[in-house]
């Protein structure tokens, strides 16, 4: 018998598809919290009003996961791409199979490990001086007692023979990382808790905190195991640059928002303290092939693509306003966010079935007064790359960011396109 897409979501009913809140309290959501741009019930719907069957579906920017498990709760075969390793494992940790069984007996093994902390210190020497106590102008993410266990879980976790194994509770010591931190994070970067520097936390919270986890993941692997498809393929990559293969039926995506924040930064200590990163040149590379969506390092930037009299306005208002922007390079970031985002779904549509759907959910942005209709601008430009416009579906507002202005509001929308040729 399998596990029924309503017995994952828990039969809610929530206010709107465009928000993922409360979707922490789903079953294997709760790994590590992710904001995401839609719930998993989009997925459903969009699997439901297909013109054609959907037996495949691919999300290019996989973030989570959701996409891709929610599929296999509805029988469709996941195809999902993500440049962050972090997030990559995340996602093939919920993916996977496992014998729950086993997942407990290996997590005595570490119980046993993690009581050694020799070689510990050794992980703690690469990172940057701000992660550990002492850190830099009195200020540091992980009291040393903390960070010490983490890195004897790591040790322990990376000595077990099994690699799904070692992947899934990698993933689950990284889900518990900000919560055993001195700062918190958001969408909109990382900033210290306050009063973190009268707050001491016992390095046992680290064990606590970890086996309270794994506890509850080997519970959720076990209650959910029979989806009606169990497989997947997961791409680890530059969505810009490895989409250039495969058949599918649907896609379905949130990209970056053209609101030049580096979404790298908010796994950054995941990055760095799980081993991901160890140098400035692994951190830039990452960066770099990211989508053209932030001005957070120096690149070239592909030049905006023609079929859009909007998008040509924008760009024309931003080169006239460049000096009074926070970065000269902000015009050249909008017109290849552009570029980035045509040539996958262009690719994408190389692979679509004939009637094949790709709903996308994009968010607005606006800088020095000048708003960017991202659905708009992208609806022109796919209906001039031959694609249906179905339709768009206002899904929430946002407010905007500090660099942004700081006033509400800012539209997300799902865009609605069909592959007719």
């Amino acid at each position: 018998m399998y596990v029924a897409f309503d017995e994952w979501t828990q039969g809610r009913s929530i206010a709107s598809l465009g928000t993922n809140a409360g979707a922490d309290e789903l079953p294997f959501q709760s790994w590590r919290s992710f904001k995401e741009a839609y719930a998993p019930e989009l997925v459903e719907r969009a699997v439901r009003e297909s013109a054609i069957p959907v037996r495949r579906a691919l999300d290019p920017f996989g973030g989570s996961g959701t996409t891709a498990f929610a599929c296999q709760f509805l029988g469709v075969l996941p195809t999902t791409v993500e440049v962050n390793p972090f997030l990559a494992d995340l996602i093939e940790a919920k993916l996977s199979q496992y014998d729950a069984d086993a997942l407990a007996r290996d997590l005595g093994l570490i119980a046993l490990r993690a009581a050694n902390e020799e070689g510990a210190l050794n992980r703690l020497a690469v990172l940057p001086p701000t992660f550990v106590e002492p850190g830099i102008k009195d200020r540091w993410i992980f009291d040393c007692g903390i960070a010490t266990r983490i890195a004897a879980f790591l040790e322990a976790i990376e000595s077990l023979p099994n690699d799904r194994h070692r992947r899934l509770f990698k993933v689950l010591l990284g889900g518990i990382l900000i919560d055993v931190s001195n700062v918190v994070v958001s969408g909109k970067g990382r900033r210290y808790r306050r009063g973190w520097q009268d707050r001491t936390r016992a390095p046992g919270s680290v064990d606590e905190a970890f086996f309270t986890s794994a506890r509850n993941a080997i519970g959720d692997i076990h209650r959910y195991a029979n989806r009606r498809e169990l497989g997947y393929e997961l791409i680890r990559g530059d969505a810009r640059c490895v989409i250039d293969k495969g058949r599918w039926d649907l896609a379905l995506f949130s990209p970056p928002y053209p609101n030049s924040f580096d979404y790298t930064d908010v796994y950054n200590v995941e990055l760095w303290m799980l081993g991901y990163l160890n140098s400035s040149t692994a951190n830039r590379l990452l960066r770099e092939a990211t989508l053209s969506s932030h001005v957070q390092i120096s690149r070239s930037f592909a030049p905006p693509p023609p079929g859009s009299d909007q998008l040509d306005e924008v760009m024309a208002n931003l080169i006239e306003a460049r000096s009074k922007l926070w970065d000269a390079r902000i015009p050249d970031m909008v017109g290849a966010y552009f570029a980035d985002l045509m040539a996958i779904i262009r690719q994408i549509g190389r692979g679509l079935t004939r009637g094949g759907s790709l709903w996308l959910v994009v968010g607005d942005s606006q800088y020095a007064g000048i708003p960017i209709a991202a659905a708009e601008i992208i609806g022109a430009l796919a209906e001039r790359d031959k694609w249906v416009l179905r339709g768009y579906e206002p899904f929430r507002s946002m407010r905007l960011s500090a660099q942004q202005g700081g006033r509400p509001e800012l539209a997300e929308t799902l865009i609605m396109l069909e592959r007719a040729v």
